[in-house]
């Protein structure tokens, strides 16, 4: 919303299927292709981002190989700017099972602390995001990485940064937050600026879910803009 201008955007909220992270590996490759596909024959999209760390890890390589002429942008954790930053070499990773599955291993000096947040999603889903169920929760997993000096977290879910405050009052506004979405948002720019309409500056937002959706939450993230909200049967 703050990179793009005047872009069509059609976002599918898999609500019926989500959370991808405790899917195996056939799950994902065939709601990420089946997505893929409706948003080809029913918008004729020109990019697409996969709004999820967990999918991207899982089956960006897939879905590039399905659709060879499609420009395909994932979401990574942010392990590269995370060991450019920390100074102690401790880095905390929040993610999903099946992302922290991925590779996330590097050869770099740091230690990394990985911490699969079980039931985190479901938590904010539900609009659970200042809930003190939600606190603890964070707070269990957080605790063990100030102990180890952790100094730099990588936000390894499109969903975390919507705790993004609840994390900073556990650790402390010293330990830096690494959240990948203005990055991501800055590839989509400079890949698709041929296909953006630039005569005019506003957005055409499309919100599609296939199951249950905490329509408050879609308010709350998107904000003053203008949308379209309705369910899909995919």
């Amino acid at each position: 919303i703050k990179n793009l201008k005047g872009a069509d955007i059609f976002y599918i909220a898999d609500t019926l299927y989500a959370p991808y992270g405790d899917k195996n590996k056939d799950e994902i490759f065939s709601r990420s292709e089946k997505i893929a596909n409706y948003l080809l024959k029913n918008y004729e999209i020109d990019a697409l981002v996969i709004a999820c760390n967990t999918a991207t890890s899982v089956a960006i390589k897939h879905l590039r190989e399905v659709f060879p002429s499609l420009i395909i942008i994932g979401t990574e954790p942010g392990i590269k700017p995370a060991i450019n930053n920390t100074k102690t070499k401790n880095i905390g990773i929040l993610a999903t099972a099946s992302t922290l599955k991925g590779e996330l291993t590097t050869k770099s000096e740091v230690k990394l602390y990985e911490q699969a947040c079980i039931g985190l999603v479901e938590q904010i889903e539900n609009g659970e995001i200042n809930s003190l169920k939600t606190y603890a929760m964070l707070e269990n997993w957080l605790k063990p990485m100030l102990h180890n000096k952790v100094d730099t977290i990588v936000l390894g879910c499109t969903h975390y940064p919507l705790v993004k405050k609840t994390i900073l009052d556990i650790v402390g506004e010293d330990v830096l937050l690494i959240d990948t979405g203005d990055a991501i948002a800055k590839r989509v720019v400079t890949l698709s600026q041929d296909l953006q309409n630039n005569n005019k500056d506003e957005l055409n937002i499309e919100i599609l879910y296939t199951g249950k959706i905490n329509s408050d939450m879609v308010k709350i993230i998107l904000g003053k803009n203008k949308f379209e909200m309705r369910k899909c049967e995919l």
